[in-house]
């Protein structure tokens, strides 16, 4: 089986990120892609990070109209920070029979050499790069495939701004993720 990783922090995930794994989905033959919900990064100080049981929740409410879209927590019992080649190890030991690939944003493929064991991912993954701006800076890498999605400028950071500005959000994340923040007073 042909599986997409599609890692973040999903804080919140929104319409966004349901978007880029729908195209995902339709334009390179996956058959499935996993939300693997990521406790901790080590590049992100973690001031606005909801707990990770919660956003997991929230990614099942988002997607689980979409039997295709699997939520996965396997970071949440690994060591932490979570570093994406320990996942990749661990993923491997617990479904070797599939084939793995990783679904990033451009603004991590810019900053991959900063990440632990960068060179075996970049050698042993098929990568996946949708654009978050206009000018993506191109690696020329044979592993590394950029998508043209529609370019939605949107980010659970803009979120999380317009939720604490009492701003309204709707358009952006699926309308029962978005009853939990606004019942429970989430990113207040």
């Amino acid at each position: 089986m042909h599986i997409g990783l599609y890692f973040g922090s999903f804080n919140p995930v929104h319409n966004g990120h349901i978007a880029i794994a729908e195209y995902m989905y339709q334009h390179f033959h996956f058959e499935e892609i996993w939300f693997v919900v990521s406790p901790s990064n080590p590049a992100k100080k973690e001031d606005d990070l909801l707990d990770e049981y919660k956003r997991l929740e929230l990614v099942k409410i988002a997607i689980k109209d979409k039997s295709y879209f699997i939520p996965s927590d396997i970071e949440f019992y690994m060591q932490r920070p979570s570093y994406t080649c320990f996942t990749l190890q661990e993923i491997h030991t617990k479904y070797p029979a599939n084939h793995f690939s990783l679904i990033l944003g451009s603004d991590n493929i810019d900053n991959i050499a900063l990440w632990k064991n960068y060179k075996e991912i970049l050698q042993n993954y098929i990568i996946y790069v949708y654009p978050r701006s206009k000018q993506i800076n191109r690696i020329l890498q044979k592993n590394i495939i950029y998508t043209n999605p529609k370019l939605l400028d949107i980010s659970s950071t803009f979120i999380r701004e317009k939720i604490k500005n009492k701003e309204n959000v709707s358009t952006w994340l699926h309308p029962k993720v978005l009853e939990i923040i606004e019942q429970e007073n989430l990113y207040q």
